[in-house]
């Protein structure tokens, strides 16, 4: 009894390592980014696709759901996990974007924004009193070249040509990892999201549970309805 109350006070402290060097609020913010809906993105010739899964109730309102959202001009974000804690990120996103853009006079790379909001999520794993952000984040931007970021709970980040977060993100990295081919098209990098997504979904595969965007020529936008129809 002792022992379980000793590693009870691990569980509930997010500031002291436990004697096996785990921090047991980052490893719940973590598997609660593994249940989130699946995000997936790739790079191609000549951009960034970013695309999540999002399972819009019978009487919500079409659109009050977004899985993909706009940082900048150039730069695009998808969150899977709590989000409510993935708007807080996306504000802060926002913010230190045009913040950089009023003082520097000119855009943010997508590099110095990710580590930015990595620097946020690693500073929430160190003080009481607060929790670790439970969000998974693929942040696409076009800066010399076409770029895909990775941001865990934990503060790390790593950059991609293609990645999946989320629920099914084993079986769709097995995937991305035999069919992702260096400068391929846009369409192949779409068609590749789109099977990726079929191959774990388990309802049918319609316009109306995804979200897609996409950064190409510096520009972020996401596509609409009719056009990811035209595509599917």
């Amino acid at each position: 009894m002792d022992m379980q109350q000793s590693y009870m006070g691990y569980d509930r402290t997010i500031v002291v390592f436990s004697p096996e060097g785990r921090l047991y609020q980052v490893e719940y913010a973590t598997a609660a980014v593994k249940r989130g809906e699946l995000i997936i993105g790739t790079t191609f010739k000549d951009g960034v696709i970013i695309s999540g899964i999002k399972r819009p109730l019978k009487l919500s309102k079409i659109g009050s759901m977004n899985k993909i959202h706009s940082i900048d001009n150039h730069i695009g974000m998808a969150c899977t996990g709590l989000l409510a804690d993935a708007r807080n990120l996306v504000d802060f996103a926002r913010t230190k974007s045009q913040s950089h853009r009023i003082t520097y006079d000119e855009p943010i790379d997508t590099f110095t924004l990710t580590k930015l909001l990595a620097d946020q999520k690693q500073l929430y794993t160190q003080y009481a009193g607060v929790r670790p952000y439970g969000v998974g984040s693929l942040i696409a931007g076009i800066d010399d070249s076409a770029r895909l970021f990775e941001t865990d709970p934990s503060g790390y980040l790593r950059e991609w040509e293609a990645h999946s977060i989320g629920k099914e993100s084993n079986t769709v990295e097995k995937y991305l990892e035999k069919n992702w081919k260096q400068n391929m098209s846009k369409k192949d990098a779409i068609k590749m999201i789109f099977n990726s997504i079929k191959k774990v979904d388990k309802q049918k595969f319609n316009v109306n549970i995804i979200d897609v965007g996409i950064v190409e020529n510096k520009k972020f936008r996401k596509l609409s309805e009719d056009e990811i129809n035209k595509m599917l």
